[in-house]
């Protein structure tokens, strides 16, 4: 891991709260320093890389507590969603004496392969190869293996967020986890949802991001779903939603078979 930076800070905020120091790889001043309202300890963040089920690199970030750890934890995205929009909350759990895990599934974020042209500029996911069922089966499988494996001695808490939530029954090492925080990861049929909103729904991803995906080879963010999706993430994604029983009306999906296996507490 790269070495990492600390700038001193004030131990208050001009609110009177106690705060945090949030300091990371490669800051290069106290502008670029992330501040969090929460405990005094000092938190370390590290940008890490780690490999998936099948060997392809996942970003991440590990946040860790100065004083003694605690508890693991593991947050899982919501879909089209990068792991920087829960910097703050895993910053507040860092605080709190957890060691915190944060990850892109591929074809997001830093999960994404970068463009041979230009600097740092992300490839195009046209004909990129991914599902919804790869990422539980090869990500946040992975995911969890590491967390697992370097933290052997905490119990290991899993906070899933939309699709998040709705992977962690299909994983085959779901049995690992202690603890579950499962956030909007209700059953996705469009019909559910309440009115006038499922009728949104149905009609951005049947009318519009539908054929922005065959055409582009992509699902593509600015239509509405928030980061650009690879084209079999968004296929089966729509396929799920407009299914009864969602995912769970998906012959194909493997995974299935693990839920029953989960047996640890859950809210």
């Amino acid at each position: 891991m790269v070495a990492r930076k600390q700038f001193p800070l004030p131990e208050t905020s001009p609110c009177g709260k106690s705060r945090i120091r949030i300091c990371w790889s490669g800051a290069k001043g106290p502008r670029e320093i992330a501040v969090a309202e929460a405990a005094l300890d000092d938190v370390f963040i590290d940008d890490i890389s780690f490999p998936a089920a099948d060997r392809y690199l996942l970003g991440a970030t590990l946040f860790l507590p100065r004083r003694a750890k605690r508890h693991a934890v593991l947050i899982n995205s919501a879909t089209a969603v990068p792991r920087k929009i829960y910097r703050g909350f895993a910053g507040y759990l860092a605080g709190r004496g957890c060691a915190v895990l944060t990850y892109d599934y591929r074809g997001i974020g830093d999960s994404r392969q970068k463009s041979p042209v230009g600097y740092n500029q992300p490839k195009s996911l046209a004909g990129f190869k991914a599902s919804m069922s790869e990422w539980a089966a090869l990500d946040v499988t992975a995911a969890v293996a590491w967390m697992r494996e370097r933290y052997k001695n905490l119990p290991l808490n899993y906070v899933g967020h939309s699709f998040g939530g709705q992977a962690l029954g299909l994983l085959a090492n779901n049995s690992e986890v202690s603890r579950a925080l499962l956030i909007a990861s209700q059953a996705g049929y469009w019909k559910l949802m309440a009115s006038p909103e499922r009728y949104r729904v149905y009609a951005m991803l049947n009318f519009v991001g539908t054929p922005l995906a065959r055409l582009l080879g992509y699902a593509p963010g600015w239509s509405g779903l928030g980061e650009d999706l690879p084209k079999g993430v968004f296929e089966e994604w729509v396929s799920w939603v407009m299914s009864k029983r969602y995912l769970f009306d998906d012959a194909r999906l493997s995974g299935l078979k693990n839920f029953p296996q989960f047996n640890g507490a859950m809210r």
